[in-house]
């Protein structure tokens, strides 16, 4: 990304954007008793939710994104929850050296399908991936209206080959507030 579009995405979180998004996503919280306790990355974990979460399942995190004021914003709520995650603002279109291995790597919502084959490489043996994305569709829901920013059908699947697939579906999805977001979800280990 360019300067443009970490200033875009300071101006939302400074605008009060994900503000009412304290909950960790539905779908790891689904998961998370499977996996094992260990060193998780939250990758473009924007205001921290699902970073805070970890950390108080008891992972030891490290949270990544773009935007200073998304962090800023985590730092605080970290702070006032007595929770220690490290906070590492960086352009994800960048090269990223990471302090891995992981052993779960969490994605939620975020695009870029070339990142995702490249951390599968920072899963420790037996770690998780936890990957949810937008997806292409024809329906009214929530998102992205850039298809440059959602999936197509299958592509998720196809970048973390060779890990082992736990689940992956490509559905229609209510979201907490009562809107359907078209989702491909994906959970895969390294064996």
């Amino acid at each position: 990304m360019s300067g443009t579009d970490r200033e875009k995405w300071n101006e939302r979180y400074r605008d009060g954007a994900y503000a009412e998004r304290r909950l960790p996503s539905a779908f790891l919280a689904s998961w998370i008793e499977r996996i094992p306790l260990g060193h998780a990355l939250d990758v473009a974990c924007g205001a921290g939710r699902n970073a805070l979460y970890l950390a108080a399942q008891g992972f030891e995190v490290d949270a990544v994104d773009i935007s200073g004021e998304a962090l800023e914003r985590a730092r605080d709520t970290a702070q006032g929850s007595g929770l220690g995650v490290n906070w590492l603002q960086h352009d994800l279109d960048e090269p990223l050296t990471l302090d891995g291995p992981y052993q779960l790597i969490l994605i939620i919502r975020y695009v870029n399908l070339p990142l995702v084959r490249r951390l599968t490489a920072n899963l420790a043996p037996g770690g998780y991936l936890v990957c949810e994305q937008h997806l292409v569709t024809e329906a009214d829901v929530i998102g992205p209206t850039n298809p440059s920013y959602r999936v197509k059908s299958g592509d998720l699947l196809g970048v973390v080959q060779p890990l082992q697939i736990h689940h992956f579906e490509e559905a229609l999805v209510p979201d907490p507030d009562g809107r359907t977001a078209a989702l491909a979800r994906l959970v895969a280990q390294k064996v």
